[in-house]
């Protein structure tokens, strides 16, 4: 059967959402993880796709390792840089749409407010560097395409800061957290249903005329870690019973190997003026994610709204 999309990274958190959500949206989606489809294999990605035929290939593949990529540039680039090219380059030749998600990491953040669009891109390190050149490659190779940059992703499936706070809170009474970086929390299903939503519109030729290019999507909302992570114990806490606190340190009192941006904050008007998608408030999605993660009920990351 043909697939109506076709999704890399199945096993990634955004990916597995992806699948998953395409079912209850009556879509037929085939997706693939690194073990069956490895995207820096440029014959592999074109034979793939020519022998599945799908309506839209969503890239929800990437390589996320921001401290490891300083020290393996080139499996930073191979995965981020590359494989987008290839798919983009078998997308154009099979006249497919291609959906791809780049990162809030594209930013120095540097600016005051947050970014739209077309502001300057500046990319601190290795990371953001191979995704702005996954993104370059994309508008080379295939026009018909859109790239959505979103930020602080995390979800019911695989490893993300909410996890970890919830992981580390089993074992500590007090944490310290970096409170003078900012962002917008994004809860991989709604990151999920919103690039579906985009998809619907590829497959039902109701794309806005203005529809391709780069887009913005997050949580609504925006916070410092400091400030997410307190957040995810206030609402935790009726499951938790005692909770750590949290105090506020800067990004110098904790040094990565990776310089992170200071504001990771996106303006998403975009894509609700065109497309009229907008995500809930990151709160509203975060209160979600943790009542499924705790209950242990991950089919419930099924349900779509």
């Amino acid at each position: 059967m043909t697939p109506d999309v076709l999704i890399t990274g199945a096993s990634g958190q955004l990916g597995w959402e992806l699948e998953r959500r395409a079912a209850t949206k009556d879509r037929t989606a085939k997706a693939f993880d690194r073990a069956n489809l490895n995207i820096t294999d440029a014959d592999s990605i074109k034979r793939i796709i020519e022998t599945n035929a799908p309506k839209v290939v969503i890239n929800a593949a990437a390589y996320t390792s921001v401290d490891k990529a300083e020290t393996e540039p080139a499996a930073a680039f191979a995965v981020n840089r590359d494989g987008p090219a290839n798919l983009a380059a078998a997308c154009s030749t099979n006249d497919i749409p291609l959906i791809h998600v780049s990162t809030d990491y594209v930013f120095d953040g540097t600016k005051t407010g947050p970014y739209n669009e077309d502001d300057a891109v500046a990319a601190l390190g290795v990371y953001g560097a191979s995704k702005l050149a996954g993104e370059d490659a994309i508008r080379r190779h295939h026009t018909n395409h859109v790239i959505l940059r979103t930020a602080w992703v995390y979800g019911v499936n695989g490893q993300n800061f909410v996890k970890t706070m919830l992981r580390l809170a089993e074992k500590q009474s007090a944490l310290r957290v970096v409170q003078d970086q900012i962002g917008c929390p994004t809860f991989a299903g709604d990151l999920a249903d919103a690039i579906l939503n985009i998809a619907d519109h590829f497959m039902t030729d109701t794309r806005p005329t203005e529809g391709l290019g780069t887009f913005h999507c997050t949580g609504i909302g925006q916070t410092s870690w400091c400030d997410f992570a307190r957040k995810i114990f206030e609402l935790a806490a009726p499951s938790m019973g005692d909770i750590p606190t949290v105090d506020g340190i800067s990004t110098a009192d904790y040094p990565t190997p990776a310089q992170r941006p200071a504001n990771s904050e996106l303006d998403c008007g975009k894509l609700s003026r065109i497309y009229g998608i907008t995500l809930r408030p990151w709160q509203e999605a975060l209160a979600e994610m943790l009542q499924i993660t705790l209950s242990g009920d991950s089919h419930a990351a099924k349900e779509t709204r």
